[in-house]
């Protein structure tokens, strides 16, 4: 089965508004969004992030990498956490995605396919090293 990311994006508006709610019915609201997909087999991961003020940027614009505090790019829409599911179709991911517990202004999940080792070329090297390094740790 395909997996697919749903990244949670936010806004400076939907921070505003998260500010303003109960901090308990935020976490009880995603605790039993979490557990559905739990019990329904399809949650794969599925993490928030820290503050971007706690970020730092890689830049391979140059020879040398430059890193710099982050976040990366504007801050108008930031990547704030996802989940990963293991569905059977893009449009199962939409419909987990609708269930999610955000709110305000700004709150945006984007649904991006993960790529599985079958998406390349079967005879490169380094892919046949990560099939078998996948198999080993049981992920395949």
């Amino acid at each position: 089965m395909p997996k697919y990311m749903l990244i949670m994006r936010s806004t400076d508006e939907t921070k505003a508004v998260y500010e303003n709610m109960d901090f308990e019915k935020i976490m009880n609201d995603m605790g039993r969004f979490n557990e559905d997909m739990v019990q329904a087999g399809v949650l794969v991961a599925g993490e928030g992030l820290a503050d971007e003020t706690d970020s730092v940027v890689v830049d391979y614009s140059s020879e040398t990498p430059v890193v710099t505090d982050g976040p990366y790019g504007e801050t108008k829409e930031l990547f704030n956490g996802f989940w990963i599911v293991d569905v059977a179709s893009r449009e199962e991911a939409v419909e987990w995605a609708k269930r999610a517990p955000l709110a305000g202004p700004g709150s945006k999940l984007e649904i991006r396919r993960v790529q599985q080792l079958e998406d390349f070329p079967q005879d490169n090297e380094h892919i046949q090293k990560e099939r078998a390094w996948r198999e080993s740790t049981g992920q395949l």
